[in-house]
C-alpha cells in the first residue's frame, strides 16, 4: 500500500488556478476554462479523484490528439415539447454538460419537467456534479451516459457494454441527495487509482483473464471483465441506458463509440423536475426527513460503523479536504504541471 508520503495536499483554489492557466494554454475561452477548472477541482474536493484531478492529464491528451474541440458549442437538433435534442460537437464535456442541465432546468420552469438529451459529446467527467448543480437549485434531476464498450454482457466474456454511470438528485433543506454509480461494480477511474495506490479492491470488481472471480483491480483492468452492479440486472440497466441514450439524442451507441479512436462522441441524458411545480411541494422538507430519520434507525452490522445514505460520506470528505486540503499523488500532480511548459 502507498504511504502518505507519495502525496501533497493542494488547496482548491491552487489547484483551480493552475488548471484553469493550463486550459487557457491549450486555448479554451476564458469561461469554459474556468468552469472546467472548477468541475475538476470540485470533483477532487468532494474525493471522487478518479474523474477530478487524476482524469486532468487524459483530458490535456485528448484536446492535443483533436478528440475534445475547446471552442465548440452545442446546437439544436430538434425541439418537442419539453424535450430537445442537441449535439454537443465534440465541446469539452463538463462545459457542454452544465449547458445541457442548466437548458434542462429551463425548460422545466415551463413545462414542470425538462429533457436534454446530447448527442457527440465527450466524457463529463463525474455526472454528481451537474447533479449538484440542478438540485441546489430546486429541481429533481436524473442524468446518464453511455460509454465505450468496458463490462461484458452477463454471460460473455468480451466488452459489449458501457459501464454508463446512472444520476440521481432530490434537492433538501441542507444539502442535496445524490446518487451517483457507474453499472458496474468499480468504475474504471476507481480501479486506476486502486493500481496507483498498490491496493486491492474492497469486494471482487471482476474477472481475470482465466475467468476467475478477483478483487485485483490489475488483473481487471487486463482482462476487461468487470462485474457489473447486481449481476444480470446491472447488466441489463446497462443495455437499456445505452439503448435509451442513443435513441433520444439520436446519437452514438456504446458499440459505436468503442469504434471510435478514442471515449468520444458519447450520448448524454439530463432530466430536470421543477419540484415547485408540485402541489406537495411545501411539504417536501418534512417528507424527505422523516424517510431519512427511519433509514438511520437502521441496526448496523458493525456498530463502529454508522448508516449513512448517498452522498453523506461526500459532504464529510469535502469539508475535511476544503479545510486540509486535496491529496493528490506527487506523480499525478508533476504531470499536471509538466503541461505548464
Amino acid at each position: 500500500m502507498s504511504s502518505n508520503t507519495d502525496f501533497i495536499q493542494i488547496s482548491s483554489k491552487k489547484m483551480s488556478n493552475t488548471l484553469k492557466k493550463i486550459l487557457l494554454k491549450e486555448e479554451f475561452p476564458l469561461k469554459r476554462a474556468k468552469e472546467c477548472a472548477e468541475i475538476f477541482t470540485n470533483n477532487s474536493v468532494d474525493g471522487i479523484y478518479t474523474h477530478g484531478i487524476n482524469r486532468f492529464p487524459r483530458f490535456i491528451q485528448y484536446i492535443r490528439a483533436g478528440y475534445v474541440k475547446p471552442e465548440a458549442v452545442p446546437t439544436l437538433k430538434h425541439r418537442s415539447g419539453s424535450i430537445e435534442q442537441w449535439q454537443g460537437n465534440l465541446g469539452p464535456g463538463p462545459s457542454n454538460a452544465i449547458f445541457a442541465t442548466n437548458r434542462a432546468m429551463k425548460i422545466a420552469n415551463r413545462y414542470g419537467m425538462g429533457c436534454v438529451a446530447l448527442s457527440h459529446t465527450n466524457h463529463w467527467m463525474r455526472g454528481g456534479a451537474y447533479a449538484w448543480q440542478a438540485a441546489k437549485q430546486g429541481f429533481i434531476f436524473i442524468g446518464w451516459t453511455n460509454t465505450t464498450a468496458n463490462m461484458p454482457a452477463w454471460g460473455a466474456t468480451n466488452p459489449k457494454l458501457g459501464n454508463n454511470p446512472l444520476v440521481f438528485a432530490l434537492p433538501n433543506d441542507t444539502e442535496p441527495i445524490v446518487l451517483d454509480m457507474a453499472m458496474s461494480q468499480f468504475s474504471f477511474g476507481a480501479m486506476e487509482l486502486a493500481v496507483l495506490k498498490k491496493q486491492n479492491l474492497s469486494v471482487p470488481g471482476g474477472y481475470d483473464v482465466d475467468g476467475n472471480l478477483t478483487d485485483s483491480p490489475a488483473l481487471i483492468l487486463e482482462s476487461w471483465r468487470s462485474l457489473p452492479v447486481g449481476y444480470w440486472k446491472g447488466a441489463g440497466l446497462s443495455f437499456l441506458l445505452d439503448l435509451l441514450a442513443a435513441v433520444l439524442s439520436n446519437g452514438l451507441a456504446t458499440y459505436e463509440i468503442t469504434q471510435q479512436p478514442a471515449e468520444m462522441s458519447s450520448s448524454q441524458i439530463f432530466i430536470a423536475i421543477d419540484t415547485q411545480k408540485l402541489p406537495n411541494h411545501s411539504r417536501m422538507p418534512d417528507m424527505i426527513k422523516g424517510i431519512i430519520e427511519d433509514y438511520k434507525r437502521s441496526v448496523p452490522v458493525d456498530p463502529d460503523k454508522p448508516i449513512v445514505y448517498p452522498s453523506e460520506r461526500v459532504r464529510a470528505t469535502r469539508s475535511r479536504n476544503e479545510r486540509d486540503g486535496i491529496p493528490v499523488l506527487k506523480t499525478i500532480w508533476e504531470e499536471v504541471l509538466s503541461f505548464m511548459s
